[in-house]
């Protein structure tokens, strides 16, 4: 069972149609960023904790340059994943140990916990992070992540073709299995939009539960890391308390941007 009452099976795709609309609603979203900029820009610093960004599928860490720009503008210790494109899952590079092993350093030159920040493909590899390694964690959220059944994607078959491994695949369907349980003392915050046209947004959420929360705003897939709401959204829960977690507030004008 999934979120909204879905039954998994039910859950397919998003349409192609939608898909048509993806890049030049991102490039919309990405020159909205200019108007907010200066909104952006001053809201209320944060604790200077280290935070780690994690790209979508196919994406390096150029996709997610401007998300760390304006975390290091909120005062943040913005890095990059450093794994060169995200190609998923593999039977010949461990990229989960490589993450371990980055998470464990940047852990250790902080002094404190890691904040998470996953952007499609990212966030999937963010939450099982956060699950073998939840005393590193400060926190994760992501952005449109496929949490769930592969084939509510428009990417699955991609990923079979540039990995080899199909996604009936033992591996997968084991990895699968677990994206939807909870990760134990981590907060979780999964921001949605029911507009992706690469992931279906029931996959993007996540079922109820302590310290979980979905945030849904209506955004391309591709735009996520671009889109004001999002980046707002993202700065305020980076300003949570790291023992003193609360969800995100809806109310007043946030609910014209937020659901």
């Amino acid at each position: 069972m999934t979120t909204d009452n879905t039954n998994a099976a039910e859950i397919t795709a998003p349409s192609w149609w939608l898909a048509l609309l993806e890049a030049p609603r991102a490039l919309t979203e990405a020159g909205s960023l200019i108007p907010a900029h200066s909104l952006l820009n001053n809201l209320a610093a944060g604790d200077g904790h280290a935070v780690m960004t994690l790209p979508g599928f196919l994406a390096s860490d150029r996709s997610t340059r401007t998300l760390r720009r304006y975390m290091r503008n909120w005062g943040y210790d913005a890095h990059r994943w450093e794994q060169g494109r995200n190609l998923g899952p593999s039977r010949t590079n461990d990229v989960e140990g490589l993450l371990d092993a980055r998470l464990e350093d940047l852990f250790q030159q902080s002094g404190g916990k890691v904040t998470l920040v996953g952007w499609s493909l990212g966030g999937l590899f963010a939450r099982e992070m956060a699950r073998r390694n939840p005393q590193l964690v400060r926190s994760v959220i992501t952005l449109g992540s496929p949490l769930g059944n592969p084939r509510a994607t428009n990417a699955w078959r991609l990923y079979e073709l540039v990995s080899g491994i199909k996604i009936d695949d033992e591996m997968i369907r084991q990895r699968v299995e677990k994206l939807r349980a909870p990760t134990i003392d981590v907060p979780i915050t999964a921001i949605y939009s029911k507009t992706d046209a690469v992931v279906a947004w029931q996959i993007a959420k996540l079922p109820p539960g302590d310290r979980v929360e979905n945030i849904g705003i209506a955004t391309s897939h591709l735009g996520m890391g671009f889109n004001p709401a999002v980046l707002y959204a993202i700065a305020d829960r980076l300003r949570q308390a790291d023992e003193d977690w609360r969800p995100f507030e809806i109310s007043g004008l946030r609910n014209i941007f937020y659901h």
